[in-house]
């Protein structure tokens, strides 16, 4: 997956999409926050959030219910709305309480972002496997076979994590390939995604708040898998 290098804030204004305007409460004062590399737009809307993906390989509706299973479970946002046109889908949340790993904020303090992102993967990977009735899909690959499974987030890059006031985890977003998995599948692009975001040398840190030893050999070969995946 090349998401984690090419999404980021538009840079410039960007087209409103019509499933976005009919969804909007207040279409002028929308805030367009992130543009993935398929072209899907994610858009602030006061407290909530618009999350717009255009038809084709990735199905909102199969982040929506993971949304639902996992939100007795985690902290996720808050499923509000859901739509869909003969152009895209739109899935409206609420906002959770905090902002991105990836804000001026927390990019200012990267120990505490990094610490807060291990925290929360952690947390996540802690819950029980028995009726989790999902996989982690791009890490289910021959030759590569999990040894160590849990709930994985499934597209841990750092601006997935959502941090409070308090530089504590505060939730996770963008959850469409939630579901079990090698723990390493996570932890493996969790920290290549550090130094996109904060500079290079925190890997180290991020694996001892999360409490484990590296393992250099699954690192490597998830981090190949996710850049080979679609």
């Amino acid at each position: 997956m090349t998401e984690g290098i090419l999404a980021n804030r538009p840079d410039g204004p960007v087209a409103l999409p019509e499933l976005v305007r009919v969804f909007a409460r207040d279409v002028d004062s929308l805030e367009a926050v992130w543009l993935n590399d398929l072209g899907g737009l994610t858009f602030r809307d006061g407290e909530r959030y618009l999350k717009w993906n255009p038809l084709g390989p990735v199905d909102l509706d199969d982040e929506r219910a993971r949304l639902a299973w996992a939100a007795s479970r985690h902290s996720v946002p808050e499923i509000l709305e859901f739509g869909c046109d003969d152009h895209g889908q739109v899935l409206v949340t609420r906002a959770l309480n905090g902002r991105s790993a990836v804000a001026d904020e927390w990019r200012a303090r990267p120990r505490d972002a990094v610490r807060a992102i291990a925290e929360g993967l952690r947390t996540l990977h802690e819950l029980p496997t028995d009726d989790c009735p999902f996989v982690c899909r791009w890490a289910q690959t021959e030759g590569v076979a999990p040894n160590d499974l849990v709930v994985v987030h499934g597209d841990p890059c750092a601006p997935n994590t959502i941090i409070g006031a308090d530089a504590r985890f505060a939730g996770h977003v963008d959850l469409g390939s939630l579901g079990v998995g090698d723990r390493w599948s996570d932890l493996a692009v969790a920290s290549m995604s550090l130094g996109w975001n904060f500079g290079q040398g925190w890997e180290a840190e991020f694996f001892a708040a999360y409490g484990i030893v590296p393992d250099a050999d699954r690192i490597r070969r998830y981090r190949a898998l996710w850049g080979a995946a679609p």
